[in-house]
């Protein structure tokens, strides 16, 4: 289930895979939608706050529509990263069912971001 009204507005920012694929996952398991599209001022105060590494306009966050979206379980706990690591999984799984080509955020090496899944473009 999507918690929050406000996660349907940050949703409806996404490119239509992202909102299809979101509304999929959400069947099995409870989460908030933290972030679609991102302008330059909201670019600006992630990299300056630290959760992201990229000015804009170079975030997938930047583009309208988005090629990016945050989630985060419900509750929301930020120090649950076995949570954040389940809704990865979680999320990775139905975009594989449904063919849609994703990165999750939480895989990264250098600058691991789990709630951030974005659609692989070529």
């Amino acid at each position: 289930m999507i918690h929050r009204p406000v996660s349907y507005r940050r949703l409806a920012t996404c490119h239509t895979d992202l909102q299809r694929l979101v509304i999929a996952a959400a069947e099995d398991f409870d989460f908030v939608v933290v972030c679609g599209h991102r302008g330059e001022e909201e670019q600006n105060a992630a990299v300056k706050n630290g959760t992201s590494k990229l000015a804009w306009p170079n975030s997938k966050h930047n583009s309208l529509p988005s090629l990016a979206v945050d989630l985060a379980p419900f509750p929301i706990d930020w120090d649950d990263v076995a949570a954040f690591d389940r809704l990865g999984a979680h999320v990775e799984a139905v975009a594989r069912g449904m063919s849609i080509p994703i990165v999750w955020g939480g895989r990264w090496v250098n600058f691991p971001d789990r709630p951030h899944i974005q659609l692989e473009v070529a």
